[in-house]
């Protein structure tokens, strides 16, 4: 059961962190399963990665801020 509160920066932050870390992940290893194709990375999966960077710094950009409700 979640808690009945209200979410704080820091948490939105490490929710962002490891949501973004976890999308690179995925997004990498669709290429490295993948490995028979020819062509590498595309557009569309340069266009994820830099999505889930892009979400990995906002989370970091987050977390020194301690209590302040989100």
């Amino acid at each position: 059961m979640l808690p009945n509160r209200p979410l704080t920066k820091r948490e939105l932050g490490m929710i962002c962190v490891v949501v973004g870390i976890v999308g690179f992940v995925a997004v990498l290893s669709v290429d490295i399963l993948d490995a028979g194709r020819e062509g590498g990375i595309g557009p569309a999966q340069r266009l994820a990665l830099g999505l889930t960077l892009a979400l990995v710094l906002l989370g970091l950009s987050l977390l020194p801020i301690k209590d302040d409700l989100a």
